[in-house]
């Protein structure tokens, strides 16, 4: 039941980063502060689908 998503950083729009997650355990949207590399600084990335 794990599906596949990104993260999608708040300031420039950019998706930096894939994962995982167990959408039974997990049903809310994830966000997370992850390194920024336009930036070059840690923002908010929230989740985004990826196609599959």
């Amino acid at each position: 039941m794990r599906i596949k998503i990104g993260l999608k950083c708040e300031e420039t729009g950019d998706i930096n980063y894939s994962t995982f997650k167990n959408s039974k355990n997990t049903t809310g949207k994830l966000e997370l502060k992850k390194y920024c590399p336009r930036l070059r600084k840690h923002t908010v990335h929230k989740e985004v689908k990826l196609k599959s």
